[in-house]
């Protein structure tokens, strides 16, 4: 037993039903409060929930092989292997939960987000397609499945996904960036600026969002608005490694494939 399943506490299904006739006239009780067990189990998911992830894979990991069928673990795990790079097998552990449990869909969408990352949009684009048929009103289905489509190759297919994600979640920065990182990758960066600036705006807007349009402004020769953002959002070190990437490729001919593609994971 690891030492993450000694701290854990099994926790119990729920069954509904009356114990007994006599109590058919009796009206429901209240659902019980979680026992003190089952408070801390759900406490320190939570917890390893904030870790930074490494830690979150181990974790996760572990609780994934002590019940095959839990609806999160899996995923977690997945989702924790894809941020660590370690993309192959972030397709593999959300592979091995569909096997499992075949209408998940949220490891049906980190399984097309593990083979996006690593370069093999193709192997995920059918479960991309099961979790957009399963939740069509979910907009993270069709931006993910914009970014699979562009990735092999059928420009109008992502087109028609991206338009959708957008009439479900209107401005959504996520989308709009994957059509953004999506333009530089054909070598339209004019294209990609506005498509940026709108999505940077957007309340909602993350780190990658901003670091995105400045990796389009340095590309574009503004290196000046690139470096302020750059400078806002990033530690010293990093920033100047930022800017002295942009600057070596400052009146270069094409963008970092490998960079752009690592950026195409939104949703």
């Amino acid at each position: 037993m690891s030492r993450t399943t000694a701290r854990i506490a099994t926790i119990g299904l729920l069954l509904a039903g009356l114990a007994s006739p006599a109590l058919a006239q009796t009206p429901a009780a209240p659902a019980a409060a979680p026992t003190g067990r089952q408070a801390a189990a759900a406490d320190v998911r939570a917890a390893y929930d904030r870790a930074d992830p490494l830690a979150r894979q181990i974790f996760w990991s572990d609780q994934a092989e002590i019940d095959p069928m839990d609806p999160v673990a899996g995923v977690k795990a997945a989702q924790a292997l894809r941020e660590l790079g370690r993309f192959d097998q972030a397709a593999e552990m959300a592979g091995k939960v569909l096997l499992m449990q075949p209408t998940n869909v949220e490891a049906m969408l980190e399984a097309g987000r593990a083979h996006i990352a690593r370069g093999q949009a193709f192997y995920g684009i059918a479960a991309l397609e099961g979790a957009r048929n399963a939740r069509p009103d979910d907009w993270r289905a069709w931006s993910l499945l914009g970014a699979a489509y562009e990735q092999v190759r059928r420009a109008d297919d992502a087109r028609a996904a991206w338009a959708q994600a957008l009439a479900l979640s209107p401005d959504n920065p996520d989308v709009l960036s994957n059509m953004a990182i999506s333009a530089m990758t054909r070598g339209d960066t004019a294209g990609a600026e506005p498509l940026l600036r709108r999505a940077a705006a957007q309340p909602g807007a993350s780190l990658k969002v901003r670091l995105n349009l400045a990796m389009v402004l340095g590309l574009t020769g503004n290196l000046a608005e690139a470096e302020q953002i750059l400078r806002r959002d990033l530690p010293p070190e990093a920033a100047d490694r930022n800017l002295a990437w942009l600057r070596e490729r400052t009146g270069g001919t094409g963008v970092d494939q490998a960079r752009t593609w690592g950026s195409l994971q939104g949703g």
